[in-house]
């Protein structure tokens, strides 16, 4: 599996308060803990709105990971040519734009963003308010590689976000907990229009999100995209990020049968938490 939206908080790198908050450390041993049960051998960390542009921790936190894993940083509007291509030579693979945190100025963010792609390939991750996506649509459009994190966040986004999809966007299947929405109607509309468009990600540790992930979030991704499971908690996310395939022939205890059957992921999904009774969702959004 292939985590591809988690953030780490490590208390020896700096934080800053966001909108008077500040997170509780979260490591990276307080996530392998937290996921163990789980096959994750891959992942993308993603810089949050309390670590601003420090390089730092994120820096630390893919040595550590090693192979398999990869960054999404922020970086100011005027970051040096040199600063994109030394990170890229770390293993960072996108740049994440915190709208519904921090705004910014987005002729610079645009300007940056297409530097970023010339330069490295990199694609832009956009964490947006849903009411937000349809007035910045024509800007977003502009972009050659995008991904919107948490599903657009609202029902009222969903019609530009399809639309997004349909001429490639990619969308993380993350932050249940944060959306005004009903997750299994979007999963299945986004699966619609583009069954390579969804990537699994746990939005670990959850910050300020209504409740963090839980294991019957994969349940839910697995009743909405069906036999594709394995496409939205691996491949998709690996093909997006520029990491290879995995053989499914060879990964896991699971192999591909004489008959031809396709090869599954190593959690079968009769060993695939109970999905939550349906008056859970949608789920507000919980800000503190």
């Amino acid at each position: 599996m292939f985590d591809a939206h988690l953030h780490i908080f490590d208390p020896r790198f700096p934080l800053s308060e966001n909108e008077g908050y500040l997170p509780d450390p979260y490591t990276i041993a307080d996530y392998r803990k937290r996921m163990s049960r789980f096959d994750i051998d891959g992942g993308a960390v993603v810089s949050g709105s309390f670590q601003g542009t420090d390089q730092s921790y994120l820096m630390a936190a893919l040595a550590a990971l090693g192979e398999g894993w990869v960054g999404v940083t922020m970086l100011p509007v005027d970051a040096p040519d040199a600063q994109i291509i030394e990170l890229n030579r770390a293993g960072v693979r996108a740049i994440r734009f915190n709208l519904k945190r921090a705004g910014g100025d987005i002729v610079g963010l645009t300007m940056l963003a297409l530097r970023a792609y010339e330069l490295a390939g990199w694609h832009v991750e956009l964490y947006i308010d849903g009411s937000m996506l349809g007035s910045l649509e024509p800007v977003i459009t502009k972009l050659p590689k995008l991904s919107i994190d948490h599903l657009g966040m609202s029902d009222e986004c969903l019609p530009y976000l399809l639309n997004l999809v349909d001429r490639g966007a990619k969308v993380k299947a993350s932050g249940f907990g944060r959306v005004a929405m009903n997750v299994g109607v979007a999963l299945r509309k986004i699966h619609t229009v583009n069954p390579e468009a969804l990537m699994f990600g746990t939005d670990l540790p959850g910050t300020r999100a209504g409740r963090p992930f839980r294991d019957a979030d994969i349940s839910i991704i697995a009743d909405s995209v069906g036999a594709d499971l394995h496409r939205v908690l691996d491949d998709n996310a690996r093909a997006f990020y520029g990491l290879p395939a995995k053989d499914r022939a060879l990964a896991g205890p699971s192999r591909r049968k004489a008959s031809g059957e396709a090869p599954t992921l190593r959690l079968p999904r009769s060993q695939l938490p109970k999905t939550p009774p349906p008056d859970t969702l949608p789920l507000p959004i919980v800000e503190r």
